[in-house]
């Protein structure tokens, strides 16, 4: 696994870390059952605060990406990639009700909207 952080970046380190943890789980770098780096030897290779990865691995929990072991270490967990789904599915359809809200202040038609989205997805 590999994890790169810089503290010129404008998201915090522990959101750095979450981030291209998941990235490697969704694009199957890690896979489910795949041990993490244990969270000092991360904090080591990083050159950062144990408590800094120690809250990167907490958020990852928490969002199911993975689960730990108590003893033995962090895992990838195996039901990661339907929980990541059902979460991007909802921040779409977040993003839909705004335009649908929009798109009616407007007087735009159902069938142009569904059109234009069609168009826009369709796009290289």
């Amino acid at each position: 696994m590999e994890i790169f952080v810089s503290n010129k970046a404008s998201r915090p380190l522990y959101e750095q870390i979450r981030a291209q943890v998941k990235t490697q789980i969704m694009n199957g770098t890690l896979n489910a059952g795949e041990a993490l780096p244990s969270i000092r030897s991360l904090a080591k290779s990083l050159k950062i605060s144990v408590l800094t990865v120690q809250k990167a691995y907490d958020l990852l929990q928490e969002d199911g990406f993975i689960e730990t072991t108590a003893g033995k270490g962090c895992f990838v967990s195996a039901r990661n990639q339907d929980f990541y789904l059902e979460e991007q599915q909802k921040k779409i359809e977040g993003h839909f009700n705004e335009a649908i809200e929009l798109a009616r202040a407007s007087g735009i038609p159902l069938d142009t909207l569904l059109n234009l989205l069609t168009l826009l997805y369709e796009e290289d």
